[in-house]
């Protein structure tokens, strides 16, 4: 069965950046010239109809260089600081390109609070659902000004898992500083093979998620990718791992070509997203 022919037919698609993808490795500041052609590959999408959410990194950054700081603080109380001024900045710039391309981006931030209390999480679901309707591009990241555990353990590998789950995407595209799957780290082994595809996802495949990540300014390694495609391939959620280095990869992803290690969903019926929740709580 060929797989990535079907990524073309997705209708609902989460697209997660991570901060390696946005920002200049030199400066911690953000990379325009690679924002213009993300901006640009989700508006097109949206012109051919598609919902796309945007899950965006990079607060705790871009408010870390804008403040003068060497690198993202350690200290819990300036990286919300940082977060509290990279978050705006980071939204104005969106704001301002996305509708250079007629396009009306909104923010969303959520905290894992958002999805635990079933009230705030149906709250959660019906702003998604009326944003899309009205053809917004839904722009979203963990609310690190006032959370104190999101930073520490969160990650925007799960919560775009969780986003594709609660909206119920068919398509989930992680996108940062490594190729996708492999049998090994690629870093340390030159013998690792690249995975293109993974159809049922089990605990060999989970085992590979040691934490190891190329990148010093994201969370996310490789564990935690796993994670999310855990959660995003029991909700139905098909998910593409794949490198962000060039944002062109989106259309190619959608497309049906072969980009990144893809990860079939299989829609469980005890499927229960609060449960998984809980779990990395």
């Amino acid at each position: 069965m060929n797989y990535r022919e079907k990524l073309k037919d997705k209708k609902r698609i989460v697209i997660k950046i991570g901060t390696s993808s946005l920002t200049h490795p030199e400066t911690g500041r953000l990379n325009l010239r690679k924002l213009e052609v993300l901006v640009r590959e989700i508006g097109d999408l949206h012109n051919q109809g598609k919902d796309v959410v945007l899950v965006s990194s990079g607060a705790i950054g871009v408010g870390a260089a804008a403040l003068g700081m060497n690198g993202k603080p350690a200290e819990l109380e300036k990286k919300q600081a940082c977060a509290a001024v990279g978050q705006a900045r980071l939204m104005m710039i969106y704001q301002k390109l996305f509708s250079e391309y007629n396009q009306m981006a909104a923010q969303i931030l959520m905290t894992k609070n958002t999805m635990v209390d079933n009230l705030n999480r149906k709250n959660a679901k019906n702003t998604f659902e009326e944003l899309l309707k009205l053809g917004a591009i839904p722009i979203v990241n963990e609310n690190d000004s006032v959370s104190t555990y999101e930073i520490q353990f969160g990650d925007n590998d799960t919560l775009s898992a969780v986003v594709a789950a609660l909206i119920g995407a068919d398509l989930l595209i992680l996108l940062s500083d490594i190729d996708g799957l492999f049998t090994d780290d690629p870093n340390r082994n030159p013998d690792a093979r690249f995975i293109d595809v993974v159809e049922n996802l089990d605990s060999h495949f989970l085992n590979m998620g040691k934490a190891s990540t190329g990148s010093k300014v994201g969370t996310g390694g490789m564990a935690t990718k796993l994670t999310a495609a855990e959660i995003a391939t029991a909700a139905g959620t098909d998910m593409v791992i794949a490198n962000g280095e060039d944002f062109h990869v989106i259309h190619k992803i959608i497309e049906g070509r072969n980009q990144g290690t893809l990860f079939v969903g299989h829609p469980r019926e005890e499927f229960y997203l609060i449960d998984y929740i809980e779990k990395l709580l």
